[in-house]
């Protein structure tokens, strides 16, 4: 993933470092919002992907009207982003549940993610924090899968705000090893 030719790309990498570095940083202090606050995390994320939702399915039937208005899965689409979107938004419980399962499934993805970072990146120092940060994805899923629906309330904003902070901390370690990579290949140059 980070594998850049200096040469050519000196003000790219710099620019990669600098906003990987903010971006942990801001990863960071969500997670810990999420782990301070696990009900207000968990709430503010139904109501930001219940939002996001609605506004694909406005776009998509948007996109079905002005492409082709007899395509009846754009239609069903539409409809289906929506309604969630809806019921999520007006059944705010309901919303979590769902959120709930949804999540589940993202953290088993963010762990294959991470799993395959780390086989790119573990001769570099620092590899440890991606495994970790895959396993620990792994983990929640399955606390996910075993305490859905009845907890996840808590659930959702408490393990976001742990996946956010370790993202963080992943982002932060990154940049590390990028700038290991760097002097490397400085001293390669010499």
């Amino acid at each position: 993933m980070w594998n850049v030719q200096i040469e050519g790309e000196k003000e790219v990498f710099e620019k990669l470092k600098k906003h990987a570095k903010v971006a942990g940083i801001i990863f960071i202090l969500l997670g810990l919002v999420g782990i301070f606050f696990p009900v207000f995390m968990t709430m503010a994320t139904v109501v930001f992907v219940s939002w996001l939702m609605l506004f694909a399915g406005i776009s998509s039937g948007y996109f079905t009207y002005m492409s082709n208005r007899t395509d009846l899965w754009g239609w069903i689409k539409s409809l289906i982003l929506i309604l969630i979107s809806l019921y999520m938004l007006f059944v705010p419980m309901g919303g979590v549940a769902t959120l709930g399962i949804v999540l589940a499934i993202y953290f088993f993805t963010d762990a294959f993610a991470g799993f395959g970072l780390l086989a790119s990146l573990y001769p570099q120092k620092g590899w440890w924090i991606w495994g970790f940060n895959a396993v620990l994805s792994l983990v929640i899923g399955f606390i996910f899968l075993m305490n859905w629906p009845f907890s996840s309330l808590y659930l959702v904003g408490l393990l976001v705000g742990f996946s956010l902070f370790f993202d963080g901390l992943a982002l932060l370690m990154g940049v590390s090893i990028m700038k290991n990579m760097e002097n490397s290949n400085s001293d390669l140059q010499k």
